[in-house]
């Protein structure tokens, strides 16, 4: 190979090892996944180096509209996978203590109860939203990415921010965030039913996410405060017995790894307001801790 070509290709190499963060944060936020996003970005890693890189003006505008176009159909397709999926289905959790916003300007569109509502936007909805918000792309940008007009990405943009807005109140602060998951941790363990209800606020619902493969998962939502209480207050002393609980930082926020005899059987996060706990989210399918679990033994050993 010529040295001007080797110089090209480790160029190229570079770039995108660079971009990849950006790439995976924007594959991630659209499909909720780490196995998919990372599949989308090995995708255009390989179309990168079948490319014609020397026609290419922007690299990164190139490698950005090309992982949100891929991402774009690969969430139509599984969303048609998620209509046969046993109870809620919620994000896979990634640990964020390195790169608390995932390659992104701004980490709100990370959190799992923002993208747990995205999941009711149309792909292109979506796409808008995650460019503007995470990553504080110009209309003009997000129209050329998703080959519309300026004035229709406003609309999808507004369209997705209003989805949002309507079913989420202002979130407290980390801080706040963490306190509120400690109280619901002691509660929850003592099987304390009086303290779980003054942390709620009224419209709490819990999400648990088993897959059909774990039976403590609920397969359908706990809405409102008095049902939620009785609901994690029943399975207090067979869940809670004999665990572990270790904190760790995903997908931004703070959160926690439920072991049992060395295997980590749970993620839980919650989301919380003004008015006390709005959320509470539970991750149990097995294919979905893997990641979170390997990030929590590395930081155990560390």
């Amino acid at each position: 190979m010529p040295p001007d070509a080797i110089g090209e290709q480790h160029g190229s190499v570079q770039e995108f090892h660079g971009l990849r963060p950006r790439l995976f944060g924007i594959a991630y936020r659209m499909l909720g996944t780490v196995a998919d996003a990372e599949d989308i970005v090995q995708d255009v890693w390989v179309k990168w180096q079948a490319y014609d890189r020397a026609s290419v003006r922007d690299a990164t505008g190139f490698l950005v509209t090309m992982t949100t176009r891929l991402a774009i159909n690969a969430t139509q397709t599984a969303r048609a996978r998620r209509e046969t999926y046993v109870g809620p289905w919620l994000p896979e959790p990634v640990d964020t203590t390195s790169d608390p916003a995932l390659g992104a300007e701004q980490g709100e569109a990370l959190h799992t109860a923002v993208l747990v509502l995205l999941e009711k936007l149309t792909p292109t909805e979506r796409a808008a939203f995650v460019l503007r918000e995470a990553f504080d792309y110009t209309y003009d940008r997000i129209a050329e990415v998703l080959e519309t007009t300026e004035g229709n990405a406003r609309k999808l943009l507004s369209r997705a921010r209003q989805a949002v807005v309507a079913e989420r109140r202002k979130p407290v602060d980390t801080a706040h965030q963490r306190r509120l998951l400690s109280a619901f941790l002691s509660a929850a363990r003592a099987g304390d039913f009086d303290e779980l209800e003054s942390l709620f606020a009224a419209d709490v619902a819990s999400y648990s996410d088993g897959g059909g493969a774990v039976r403590d998962a609920s397969r359908i939502p706990v809405f409102g405060r008095t049902r939620v209480a009785k609901y994690v207050a029943a399975f207090a002393t067979r869940f809670w017995s004999g665990v572990r609980v270790d904190w760790v930082d995903a997908n931004g926020g703070p959160s926690v790894l439920i072991s049992r005899n060395g295997s980590v059987v749970a993620w839980l996060t919650v989301s919380g307001t003004a008015d006390g706990i709005e959320r509470i989210y539970w991750v149990l399918n097995p294919e979905k801790l893997q990641r979170i679990a390997a990030a929590g033994r590395t930081k155990t050993d560390d």
